[in-house]
């Protein structure tokens, strides 16, 4: 092959314009069946378009119908949002109202709590009974008749020193697991574990004597009965009321004494609803002060007859057969705080009674005769505001006798118990208690007198009960987390050295020839 001049090159080039310039121009001038068939190609194409006109106007009505669809859809969430909004306001008052019943839960809650620390209240309510015995009654009645509203000082006084000792006495129970008794027991030797038993069962026969007396005295004045026959009444009904405790237990038996405790303040309050009491007297009798050597004897005589040693030995074990040994500090402080209250309840309760048979002889029977017995209070009682009043005063001395007779026999079996022990089964030692009082009626002696003497014994045998109930209550090594703080050991032994000092003073002034 012959090279390519470049002189050739543009001749060429214009040879092959021209041979492909006349494929095209054959094109455009071809024959008229070609253009025919582009006619009908074109026809179909035209169809095409119409079809996509419509198909348009089909995606245009589709898009009318989106937009529709779309507004619904807008009102629906505007329905929605409504639907919303009332179930926000629905939501809101839910939570006003859960707020509501949280409110009533929690006073539920606190309704329930309070609930279960009352069912453990009892035990105090128990001993209580001790300090609204007859002993009490003839001396307040003595005290009111006799003086006035001098000595109601004395009396609150007294009844500020039973709160803390039975509080002492009722925790040593919670946290020791055992009764007084019982602990000085373990550091007794064998006589001076005898000599305490003695002169502690001394106190409860001349408790018990109290008592039984002052039962068949009330009968005496409701049904006329002697006085011997009024006694061995009181000591059967007594033994029925020990016998709830042997057979239906504890609880049963503190239910029944606080129902008694209950018939006894109505029986000596209601004396007041008739005779009202000026207040500005019973303000002025709460100045600490005395009128001569026999007001104080009497003072002595009403704490004698205020602090009971019995009701100290027994809270203690009534405590203890309540609660057991509670193992679990948190349960034992929780004990100790309900037990704190439970005293303080129930010996408000006997300080009142005690206050208002006071100043019921204050305010109507001061100065009158024969006042100085509780036969002859009784008989002023009648005539100054009535025989009803007096009515309702002797069933309140005759329940008073029956319930702190029951009680000092239970105190009897828990101190022999405790000292020596042998369990003795406490229906015996009330047929046992009762005989040394049954002797003393039978003797015609002076009822007045034989509480006069029970009430000496009693300030002889408090010392025994209360010091060592201090110096135990103050030991760590004894008490634990429970043993007393400081102040409250100083405000004992300060109590402890008041009572003492009063029952010695009573001893002598009593005995002196």
């Amino acid at each position: 092959m012959a090279a390519i001049r470049p002189a050739d090159q543009p001749a060429r080039a214009r040879a092959g314009s021209r041979r492909r310039a006349a494929p095209a121009e054959a094109a455009r001038s071809g024959p008229p069946a070609a253009g025919a068939a582009a006619s009908g190609a074109a026809a179909p194409a035209s169809q095409t378009g119409a079809a996509a006109s419509q198909t348009g106007a089909a995606a245009s009505g589709t898009g009318a119908a989106a937009l529709e669809t779309g507004a619904a859809a807008s009102e629906t969430g505007e329905t929605a949002s409504g639907i919303g909004a009332a179930a926000s306001g629905t939501g809101a008052a839910a939570s006003e109202s859960g707020e509501t019943a949280s409110g009533t839960g929690a006073a539920g809650k606190r309704g329930r709590a309070k609930a279960r620390m009352l069912r453990l209240f009892g035990p105090a309510f128990v001993a209580a009974v001790a300090y609204v015995d007859p002993g009490n009654v003839a001396a307040n009645l003595t005290a009111g008749a006799r003086y006035g509203y001098l000595l109601v000082w004395v009396l609150v006084l007294a009844n500020a020193m039973a709160v803390l000792v039975q509080y002492l006495s009722a925790k040593l129970g919670i946290a020791t697991g055992r009764s007084l008794p019982q602990m000085l027991a373990e550091r007794l030797n064998p006589w001076a574990r005898l000599f305490y038993f003695g002169q502690a069962e001394v106190i409860a026969l001349a408790t018990d004597l109290a008592e039984v007396v002052g039962g068949a005295l009330a009968l005496h004045l409701l049904f006329g009965l002697p006085l011997l026959a009024g006694g061995l009444i009181t000591g059967v009904v007594s033994l029925a009321v020990l016998a709830i405790q042997t057979r239906h237990g504890q609880r049963s038996f503190e239910l029944t004494i606080t129902a008694m405790l209950v018939i006894i303040t109505v029986g000596f309050v209601s004396g007041l609803v008739i005779s009202p009491v000026g207040a500005g007297d019973l303000l002025a009798g709460l100045a600490p002060r005395f009128q001569g050597v026999d007001s104080v004897l009497l003072a002595a005589s009403m704490l004698g007859a205020t602090v009971m040693p019995h009701a100290v030995y027994l809270h203690s074990s009534l405590t203890r057969d309540r609660h057991g040994q509670v193992a679990d500090p948190a349960k034992r402080r929780h004990l100790i705080r309900v037990t704190r209250w439970d005293v303080v309840c129930a010996l408000i309760v006997a300080g009142s009674v005690n206050i208002a048979m006071l100043v019921l002889a204050a305010a109507n029977l001061r100065g009158v005769a024969g006042t100085d017995s509780i036969e002859g209070a009784h008989a002023a009682i009648v005539e100054y505001l009535g025989p009803t009043v007096g009515v309702v005063f002797a069933v309140g001395l005759l329940f008073s006798g029956l319930a702190s007779t029951s009680v000092g026999s239970y105190a009897g079996a828990e101190i022999m118990t405790g000292f020596l022990r042998i369990r003795m089964p406490v229906l015996a030692v009330r047929a046992i208690t009762l005989i040394p009082a049954l002797i003393v009626l039978a003797l015609a002696a002076s009822p007045s007198w034989a509480l006069v003497i029970s009430q000496v014994i009693l300030s002889f045998g408090i010392p025994f009960a209360v010091i060592p109930l201090v110096w135990l209550t103050g030991r760590r090594a004894v008490m634990g987390d429970a043993v007393n703080a400081p102040a409250t050991q100083f405000a004992a032994w300060a109590a402890t050295a008041l009572i003492v000092a009063l029952n010695l003073a009573l001893i002598y002034l009593t005995l002196r020839p």
